[in-house]
């Protein structure tokens, strides 16, 4: 006997009854009350037909264009599926079948088809809130087999009634988001690197430090890059030459290899470091720049050491596989390069600032008194301008006071010189010379007390005379008085004080001494009521400008130039 031909009827299984009794004569017959359910049929099973019973003939068209749409979203690169408020799947397409993989999902609750997904938000209940409040609402899940997918919930809205479904789309977002936790363990492991504490500062010798270092470094570039041959060069600034630092499964002779940092006949390294641009060598043997660092070496990935967007060195990975690095590779790369190159950095301050512990206590000391001995200058000066003229006893105490105050200071340096030998203190970590600087009488006036501090922090090594103001009065004033035989050399000031504008304090320091060897301070792009414009106009030199916050080198440049320009006329 012949099977019967097999056929969906849509149909209201009370009202219906006799009609399907009739088809079931001649047909195997699958009743359906729902005409999601119809499209999920249809998909899964072969049927000769589709029975609509005289209950559902008002939804024929509906499921016409169902099945049209159908058609659109089964195609969908991203999961779709349509849920009842129980979270019931009543429709899926294929790409959230085959992500599922769980045969026929239509029946079965959203999350146990997807194995009970931890839900990490931000919305902890996305389906709740959309079918709740009418919005739509989304959340990211992550799967067991460590799977993310973003979810996002619309519900059906009909009009004068409450939404009994939701349209849910899934996106599969696992490689965007190991991608970013890829990118947090870099940044993070960056700023492991010369992560030391005030114990391990104060115990490990600069030798110590810088193994510690390079350890760290090539615990996170084997373990978290998965890069095996890895070679770290540090520009000399004074030379240009690329002096190695690190390197790891490069050849003897090529870790040896003198290089500079010019774009020819020093290699990609050489060529990385003068242009500051990453390079990517997917080919060595057709690559002109490439200079072996290894023999069998295919590919190779290098990296400027960037800080303040000035080089500093390199970094260079190579690899026996011919385009063996993606871009993911260059912009992991990229990233804990800059970390590298802080930590470097603060290695280099450490070094320099804290050679022996003699050292660092009478910077300590001298930064600890620095702001309170101009507090008593400022004080006492203005003081001073009162008495001239009634009480010159007075005026005299208060000069001793004054001088004395200024002497604190230089004892301090004297001190810390004797301290600290120059024998004692590491090559690298020597300071560096600036004949011009020393003695050299500088003024500042910021209402920001950090500036004021960072001014003596960071002049004072150079033996500057540093002396700081308030706001614009308290300059004047310490001007003025004239306690400097030859007045100051350099005056630096923010450009919005307190109390006026740096370029009104020019024009008025202007009527007291000639030249005024002003410098003005500005943030980027902060530069209210013109200032520097109009001082500019007044006499301020093209290059006596300081954008914060500025390099220790921008500064003493700009002081250096400033004194250079005006030594020719002094200040009456």
């Amino acid at each position: 006997m012949a099977a019967k031909p097999k056929i969906l009827c849509l149909c209201d299984s009370t009202n219906d009854s006799g009609v399907v009794a009739e088809l079931r004569q001649d047909f195997e017959v699958t009743e359906v009350n729902n005409p999601l359910r119809v499209i999920a049929k249809l998909r899964n099973d072969p049927y000769s037909g589709l029975f609509i019973t005289t209950s559902h003939q008002e939804v024929a068209s509906r499921i016409s264009n169902l099945l049209e749409n159908e058609h659109i979203l089964d195609g969908m690169p991203d999961g779709v599926a349509m849920l009842d408020r129980d979270n019931t799947i009543e429709w899926v397409n294929s790409c959230l079948q085959r992500w599922a993989n769980r045969g026929d999902l239509v029946g079965q609750n959203f999350y146990a088809a997807l194995n009970s997904p931890e839900i990490l938000g931000p919305d902890y209940c996305p389906f709740h809130t959309a079918m709740s409040t009418g919005q739509a609402s989304g959340s990211t899940l992550r799967t067991e087999d460590n799977r993310y997918f973003h979810v996002h919930a619309a519900p059906v809205l009909v009009p004068n009634s409450p939404p009994n479904n939701l349209i849910v789309t899934v996106r599969d977002v696992t490689d965007e988001v190991i991608q970013r936790q890829k990118l947090d363990a870099i940044h993070r492991a960056g700023m492991e690197l010369a992560d030391l504490t005030t114990e391990e500062i104060f115990n490990m010798e600069v030798s110590e430090r810088i193994e510690l270092l390079k350890s760290n470094i090539l615990h996170y570039t084997k373990d978290l890059l998965s890069f095996d041959v890895v070679e770290i060069r540090l520009l000399d600034q004074r030379t240009g030459e690329l002096v190695p630092l690190l390197s790891v499964g490069i050849d003897k002779e090529a870790a040896e290899r003198e290089l500079y940092a010019q774009s020819t006949n020093n290699g990609v390294t050489g060529f990385v470091a003068s242009t500051g641009k990453s390079y990517l060598c997917e080919d060595t043997s057709k690559d002109p720049l490439y200079l072996e660092g290894f023999k069998g070496a295919k590919s190779s990935l290098t990296v400027p050491l960037l800080l303040h967007d000035q080089v500093i060195g390199s970094f260079n990975v190579e690899s026996p596989e011919p385009q063996a690095f993606t871009n993911s590779d260059l912009q992991f790369l990229e990233i804990f390069c800059r970390d590298l190159a802080v930590a470097l950095n603060t290695l280099e301050l450490l070094v320099a600032q804290q050679a022996n512990t003699a050292q660092a206590s009478v910077e300590a000391i001298h930064s600890a008194v620095a702001l309170p001995i101009d507090e008593i200058l400022n004080d006492a000066v203005n003081v001073m301008q009162r008495y001239i003229g009634h009480d010159e006893e007075v005026v005299e105490k208060l000069k001793n006071i004054i001088q004395n105050s200024r002497d604190i200071k230089r004892v301090i340096q004297r001190v810390g010189e004797k301290m600290t030998p120059a024998k004692a203190v590491p090559a690298s970590a020597k300071q560096e010379q600036r004949p011009l600087l020393k003695s050299a009488r500088v003024l500042v006036a910021d209402a920001d007390e950090s500036v004021r501090s960072a001014a003596h922090a960071l002049l004072d090594r150079y033996g500057c005379d540093v002396e700081t103001a308030h706001d614009g009065a308290e300059a004047i004033c310490m001007v003025r008085a004239g306690l400097h035989s030859s007045g100051y050399d350099v005056i630096i000031s923010d450009v919005h004080l307190p109390d006026m504008s740096g370029h009104q304090l020019m024009v008025k320091l202007g009527g007291i001494i000639t030249p005024v060897p002003m410098i003005l301070m500005t943030g980027f792009g902060y530069d209210p009521g013109h200032s520097i414009v109009k001082a500019r106009q007044a006499g301020l030199l093209p290059n006596a400008v300081l954008y914060k916050p500025f390099r220790l080198d921008q500064l003493v440049e700009t002081v250096e130039r400033v004194m250079t320009a005006f030594a020719s006329t002094p200040s009456p």
